[in-house]
């Protein structure tokens, strides 16, 4: 073991990443690149048979050798055939291929190959008895028919030709199958025969690619008869879902070369009626060319509503409950005129119900399409029973537990007006009253029985609405005017009385103003002054006292009304209600430059209060200073008289101010003084 010298370090190993990588692949690579090539295996020369027999037994035994080591490779078995066939065995050869075949019957390839072999060596009869041993073997692989098909035509065989293709189409193949047999009769110029291929195959394959090759057949022959006949049974033959937007064109196509244009638009039309919608496209856009070629206005009109209606079909599929949408293709149906269409549109329309739980606002788009299609059945369908019937499906979907909507039952009720149905008018209210009470429809109500001239019904009415919300002034506002106008004023002053002594009202302010102006109109003036007293009682507000002066202006007591802002400005002091006392002020100020002289505007004005802002803390609820905070107050003279201290405390304050001020300079002048 070496011994290490003291005081020499080791230095450690580094183990960082090379500047320069290499991948594996990259070996790789490399290692390719430079490896030697194989030595090629020496050259040998046969001269004589005996050397021929060795190299050909040789060469069996390995072929052999490896087929039996893998008889399922199919390459082995290939390569054997095709030396032997190099060699000129071709007994050997077709035993080859045939124990292939016995190993896999199913082996394309091989026969394939097989096949090949014979026909490379003009071997027509064995080719074709293996072109029917295959076809029996795997009839369902389309190119063995095929080159079986082809030897036979290229021999001339045309016989053999046609009932190979018989052999074939028992099969029922795909469509190639049968348009090479039409094109190999054609050549043969068989019409008949063309034909008869064409029924079985429609009959085999009931899609639009027969019928459409079948009828432009007969167009090429010039039997447009016939090509009609075969494109009307395709309309038969195929069902609805079945149907392709290529059939119609190419329909539509031949009655325009034939100069039918009327049956052209019918196909279209009938078309356009048929497919779904998100298969017309292409419909949509021909037909607009033919119109545009051989249609009248209308008719280029009919073409773009179909197309408007594609368009919002294809938006309703997005999101069914866009009730804007629908009212746009409602409108659109309704300005085509077509009622039935517009009736079914209107019915898919309402039957995209909101959610019952969401909010009432979600609804009243969907709300309005129920109110349109009573319209339109009223008004535009003159069916006053589908209407009615509507009204009440409408009715039956709002979950009136949740809300409703007024709007409904008042145009229901006019509707049964309007149809001359009072009773049935009545009723609808009346469960509108029960089921979902609300302002609107009281007041439609009354509004009905007032017309009709029903005053005890319209104060049933009345008596209903005050019931379900006593709080609620316009109601009784509007009992009073009706009572005002049939002269009934003691009922008018009890209507009052009840309303004013309701614990809570909405407005009382302005039952209290209705109140009064109507005693004013009565030119009951002392009622007046007893209503301002009593209202007075209740609010000390400042738009009262200066209402209550304003009535007294105007009957010409200027004295009584300078003594009630008197009396006003008096009880609000005494209240200390500075705000009140403030808009009192200006109000009667006002009063005096309009009404008063020199010496009692100077007196008003010596009432008038000084403005002073003032900063204040402010604390929040766990009582932390949290801001300052400008907060405007006003002092009158009364109050300044009586805080003769307030300038005092002021000139306190300013001295304190300036004593901190004092102080904070001496302890900065001593502190510079010890630094020195």
């Amino acid at each position: 073991m070496s011994q290490i010298k003291a005081g020499v370090r080791r230095q450690p190993k580094n183990k960082s990443a090379a500047e320069t990588q290499i991948t594996a692949e990259q070996l790789l690579r490399e290692a390719w690149a430079r490896q030697e090539a194989p030595p090629a295996p020496p050259k040998q020369t046969i001269v004589d048979k005996d050397e021929l027999n060795d190299y050909q037994l040789r060469k069996r035994k390995e072929y052999e050798d490896g087929i039996r080591r893998n008889k399922f490779q199919m390459t082995t078995w290939m390569r054997y055939a095709r030396w032997e066939e190099n060699q000129g065995e071709f007994v050997r050869v077709r035993s080859i291929y045939e124990r292939a075949l016995e190993i896999d019957i199913k082996n394309q390839s091989v026969w394939f190959k097989y096949i090949e072999f014979e026909m490379r060596h003009k071997n027509v009869n064995s080719a074709r008895n293996l072109f029917d041993r295959v076809v029996t073997s795997l009839p369902r692989i389309n190119q063995f028919w095929y080159r079986y098909v082809h030897m036979e035509d290229m021999l001339g065989n045309y016989a053999g030709v046609r009932q190979i293709y018989e052999r074939w189409m028992q099969w029922l193949p795909d469509d190639n199958a049968w348009i090479a047999y039409i094109k190999f009769e054609q050549r043969n110029g068989e019409t008949a025969r063309v034909r008869d291929i064409y029924r079985r195959w429609v009959i085999a394959h009931t899609t639009v690619v027969p019928f459409l090759r079948w009828a432009k057949f007969e167009e090429t022959i010039g039997d447009n008869e016939s090509a009609r006949k075969v494109y009307e049974a395709a309309m038969e033959t195929l069902q609805e879902d079945a149907y392709d937007q290529e059939l119609f064109i190419q329909f539509a196509n031949f009655e325009e070369r034939c100069k039918e244009y009327e049956r052209a638009r019918v196909i279209y039309k009938f078309a356009l009626d048929h497919l779904p919608k998100q298969m017309a496209r292409e419909v949509y856009k021909v037909f607009i060319q033919f119109e545009k070629k051989y249609g009248s206005k209308e008719g280029i009109e009919d073409v773009i509503v179909n197309k408007r209606r594609f368009q919002y079909e294809e938006e309703i599929k997005l999101n069914p409950q866009n009730y804007d949408i629908w009212f746009d293709y409602i409108r659109l149906e309704e300005g085509y005129g077509n009622i039935e269409r517009t009736r079914d549109v209107y019915e898919r329309a309402v039957a995209q119900v909101p959610p019952v739980r969401v909010e009432k606002r979600f609804w009243k788009r969907y709300i309005y399409l129920w109110i349109n299609y009573a319209i339109f059945e009223e008004l535009d369908a003159a069916d006053p029973m589908r209407a009615r019937e509507v009204y009440k499906t409408c009715l039956a979907t709002i979950p009136h537990k949740q809300f409703s909507f007024s709007k409904v039952w008042i145009m229901y009720a006019h509707f049964e007006v309007r149809q001359k149905q009072l009773d049935a008018a009545r009723k609808v209210l009346g469960m509108a009253i029960g089921m979902a009470p609300s302002h609107k429809i009281f007041r439609a109500y009354i509004l009905l029985e007032w017309k009709l001239l029903n005053v005890d019904r319209c104060r049933t009415l009345f008596d209903k609405w005050l019931e379900f919300a006593p709080e609620y002034v316009d109601a009784w506002r509007e009992f009073v005017n009706m009572e005002t106008e049939l002269g009934e004023y003691e009922r008018v002053r009890a209507i009052f009385e009840l309303a004013i002594d309701q614990p809570m009202l909405d407005m009382p302010e302005h039952l209290w103003k209705a109140y009064i102006d109507f005693e004013i109109a009565r030119e009951e003036y002392d009622r007046v002054r007893e209503l301002y007293e009593r209202l007075l009682q209740r609010t000390q507000h400042h738009k009262v006292w200066s209402s209550y002066a304003q009535f007294e202006l105007s009957l010409g007591r200027t004295a009584e009304a300078r003594a009630v802002f008197s009396r006003a400005y008096d009880i609000l002091r005494r209240e200390d209600k500075k705000e009140e006392r403030v808009h009192l002020v200006d109000a009667w100020q006002s009063f005096e430059r309009e009404n008063g002289d020199a010496n009692s505007i100077k007196e008003v004005q010596s009432k008038l209060p000084r403005k002073v802002t003032k900063r204040v803390k402010l604390v929040s609820e766990t009582g932390d200073e949290i801001g300052t905070d400008d907060v405007t107050e006003f002092i009158f003279p009364d109050e300044e008289s009586a805080k003769p201290n307030l300038k005092l405390l002021e000139a306190a304050r300013k001295w304190k101010a300036e004593q901190l001020a004092k102080k904070a300079a001496a302890a900065a002048a001593a502190a510079r003084a010890g630094g020195q």
